[in-house]
């Protein structure tokens, strides 16, 4: 079934390799230390483990014995964000099903899972980013505890998925299992909840109609059924191979995601008491590019040109937006999920979903199959979805031959794009990255007039006041991680989205983010070096012509050369205080920037 591994994969593979000789060696050394000093609790004082167990009731003679494995369960369950609900029932079903395979499972650990839903557009989302890194530092004060031989990391949204996996790494001598509690049932169709958008921003609208129809998309317990970062996340779980093959997308609070669930648990006993090898040790090159090429394949979160090089840096391997746009022009495009289509992630996992893509890329020769998974074998597991044994478990069986729908998954002989969608640009606005996969080719090439806005706000008033209407590329700055921790500028779509329909050409050039449901306008994201540390997007002013060519992969001030180069670069104000934020400067302060994961705990 697989099929000789692809030229750019290979040298991408061995270029991150080469690369990180240093980091990675100095990383498994520290695990091999952690390792050589054998169980955990082994290590730890009478006082230390009656500590540990006190509450445990009936599992504490198995605890106090230390002849099972143990273990942790690190978990982002709040009851307000409908992705994390699900996983409060969690727990109950871990620790049941590890003493069947005589294992015990202790809480370890709660961390924070902020919505970007909720505080998009909102002061709240300056912290977003930021609790990526919290969660990471939270993951590992859970497993500090040296009480634990294997890891359950549960949670499904944005920032979590990815900080529990770098805090899971920085125990990186532990196995880890990533347990999602899925996405809820469709609702209002995607296109539907756009329009309506739309509609409200242009007036025609009012906010009832609006609300209205957000509790039609935004229904239930799960996970928004849209394309964007939380789903993205499940993607990259599986084709890493952190879940549980085929776990995915399936819904939450059924029969089958319990299964899951329970049987998460006992292989993570299994695993434990096998003493395979740990997360950090199983994540290799190959599984970052991997975690790269489905990105690409599915058309994925812009977030993850962050979160990837992240979690590569907590595991010792150093990756660049170069190694993303390489592998980009070879990486075809197979789905179609929304904001690149109208169908939602329900849709593709019925289409066939990620065992079906899995399969097709291995045939491909585009991802590496001899990796290590959590399931016990290579990446071909992984072609295979779970279906409801006849005494309530797991059974798994292949993926179907045939996508049950090609307007959302195709497979490799008919691409949706020969390419993944994703361009890396460059120029004397630094560089930046821009999602084409949603963007129309008529719009892939802007040349218009800057117009300038230190806030997302200035832009709202703008639009409002009618002063946008006319070609212009839409310049927000001072929106990196140390200005104000990188804040998704995703409430700017509809506004921008109206300007484009009009038939005027629209752009949007910004060091902040944009969102995993980034859409049909253009935007060049992320730009680096932000303005608050000199970066050139502070040279512009009202009025200077910008080129952006996402096909050629160019971002460029057409300004006289004389005259950019002696251009002071406007101050960025200081990050707000009030709603937490100002607790948060030391983080913002020791951010190493977005080409470098946008991260401040390595």
């Amino acid at each position: 079934m697989v099929q000789n591994l692809h030229r750019v994969v290979a040298q991408v593979t061995a270029r991150i390799e080469a690369r990180s000789q240093g980091d990675r060696a100095a990383y498994l050394d520290k695990l091999a230390a952690m390792r050589a000093q054998g169980r955990s609790r082994g290590r730890l004082s009478c006082t230390n483990l009656a500590h540990g167990f006190a509450a445990s009731g009936a599992d504490q003679s198995e605890l106090a014995a230390l002849q099972w494995p143990n273990l942790a369960i690190v978990s982002a369950y709040n009851d307000m964000l409908s992705a994390h609900q699900p996983l409060g029932r969690f727990p109950g079903l871990i620790k049941l099903a590890a003493r069947e395979v005589k294992a015990t499972a202790q809480f370890a650990g709660g961390v924070p899972a902020m919505c970007d839903g909720v505080t998009q557009g909102q002061p709240g989302m300056e912290l977003s980013l930021l609790s990526r890194d919290v969660i990471a530092m939270s993951t590992a004060i859970a497993l500090s505890h040296d009480m634990f031989d294997a890891t359950l990391a549960l949670g499904v949204c944005d920032k979590i998925v990815p900080g529990l996996l770098m805090g899971a790494l920085s125990f990186g001598h532990l196995p880890s299992l990533f347990v999602p509690a899925g996405p809820m049932t469709s609702g209002l169709p995607n296109d539907e909840k756009a329009r309506i958008r739309q509609l409200y921003a242009e007036g025609k609208l009012g906010r009832d109609d609006l609300l209205k129809a957000e509790m039609q998309a935004y229904h239930g317990p799960g996970t928004c059924t849209f394309y964007g970062t939380a789903n993205s996340n499940q993607m990259l779980m599986e084709v890493m191979g952190l879940h549980l093959p085929g776990a995915a997308f399936v819904n939450p609070n059924t029969p089958l995601r319990d299964a899951l669930t329970a049987e998460a648990a006992r292989q993570a006993g299994r695993l434990a008491r096998q003493s395979a090898p740990g997360v950090g040790e199983m994540i290799d090159a190959r599984s970052i590019v991997n975690a790269i090429v489905g990105l690409l394949a599915t058309g994925g979160s812009t977030n993850h040109t962050l979160h990837i090089i992240a979690i590569a840096r907590c595991a010792g391997w150093i990756v660049n937006w170069d190694d993303f746009a390489e592998l980009s022009a070879v990486v075809p495009l197979l789905a179609r999920i929304y904001p690149n289509g109208s169908a939602d992630v329900n849709h593709f996992h019925a289409a066939g979903g990620m065992g079906f893509l899995i399969r097709e890329l291995l045939q491909g020769g585009l991802l590496h199959a001899q990796v290590r998974t959590v399931a016990g074998g290579d990446l071909s597991l992984y072609t295979r979805e779970p279906r409801l044994a006849d005494d309530g478990g797991v059974r798994w069986q292949d993926a179907p031959l045939e996508s049950g729908d090609e307007e959302v998954l195709r497979p490799l002989s008919r691409p949706f794009a020969p390419t993944g969608g994703l361009q890396l640009l460059t120029g004397n606005l630094g560089r930046a990255v821009i999602k084409v996969s949603a963007v129309k080719p008529q719009h892939r090439l802007i040349e218009a007039p800057a117009m300038v806005f230190d806030s997302q706000e200035e832009l709202l008033t703008a639009f409002k006041d009618g002063r946008m209407e006319r070609d212009l590329v839409a310049v927000v700055r001072g929106q990196g991680p140390r200005a104000n921790g990188m804040p998704e500028l995703h409430k700017l779509t509809p506004q921008l989205g109206i300007l484009q329909d009009r038939g005027f050409q629209v752009a949007l050039v910004t060091d902040g983010r944009m969102s995993g449901a980034s859409g049909k306008v253009p935007a060049a994201i992320h730009v680096t070096p932000e303005v608050s540390q000199g970066g050139a997007l502070g040279k512009l002013r009202d009025g200077d012509l910008i080129r952006l060519d996402a096909e050629a992969g160019t971002l460029s001030a057409l300004v006289q050369e004389d005259l950019w180069a002696g251009r002071e670069v406007a101050a960025v104000a200081p990050s707000s205080a009030g709603y937490g934020r100002e607790m948060f400067g030391h983080l913002r302060q020791a951010n190493n920037g977005a080409e470098a994961g946008a991260a401040s705990v390595f």
